[in-house]
């Protein structure tokens, strides 16, 4: 028979360290038994809630806070892609985007049982394809490769009703203490925060499964 191991995972998809960190879940789950059914929810949380919908200049808002070269910053997390096996250059995405809509439509993606290859998907068109996620159609034509009605999506995220859900859940992981992601729960017992490395995946799986 075989064991559920449940999954929450909070990240943004605007975020290059989600992007890592999501990578090497996976790869540690692709090397889970075949007897181990695994369920991902994915949760919002907002890495700067103040972006507007246009966007922010990355590179100037990082020079204007730290007065450093942001690709200095850049380069550590670049390093840890490529042993992801993610060729991320962060120069060619010049621009950070407000990701409530994106939240939105990964969060109503739980009843096609997809989410986390939805956010994925979304996190890679940003970061990896250099797409504007802030723009609708981008959103939607995402939406549609993972089992969306085109119209259905578009309607999903601009109601604003659902757009408040979302906000206020983003809100909550942060009052829960969550204060940066990625943040990683297994089985509703051990949580992992950051992109940790592959060992760590490893381990915080093989101990959560061993009390299933």
């Amino acid at each position: 028979m075989a064991k559920l191991l449940k999954i929450d995972v909070f990240t943004d998809v605007v975020c290059p360290w989600c992007l890592v960190g999501s990578a090497r879940l996976d790869q540690a789950l692709a090397n889970l038994p075949d007897d181990i059914e695994v369920e991902i929810e994915n949760h919002p949380f907002y890495l700067d809630p103040t972006v507007p919908p246009e966007g922010v200049d990355v590179g100037a808002m990082l020079r204007e806070k730290y007065g450093r070269d942001p690709a200095e910053m850049w380069a550590r997390v670049e390093s840890e892609a490529q042993k992801a096996g993610i060729t991320l250059d962060l120069s060619r995405q010049p621009r950070m985007f407000n990701t409530a809509k994106a939240h939105t439509l990964t969060r109503l993606s739980k009843a096609n049982g997809n989410q986390h290859d939805l956010a994925n998907a979304i996190a890679e068109a940003y970061f990896l394809q250099h797409q504007q996620i802030n723009d609708d159609n981008v959103l939607a034509d995402i939406a549609v490769e993972h089992g969306w009605d085109r119209g259905d999506a578009m309607d999903a995220i601009n109601d604003e009703t659902e757009l408040d859900i979302t906000a206020q859940l983003a809100t909550s992981a942060a009052q829960q203490g969550i204060r940066g992601v990625p943040f990683f729960v297994f089985g509703e017992k051990y949580a992992l925060s950051g992109a940790q490395p592959d060992e760590v995946f490893a381990q915080a799986l093989d101990k959560t499964i061993s009390e299933l």
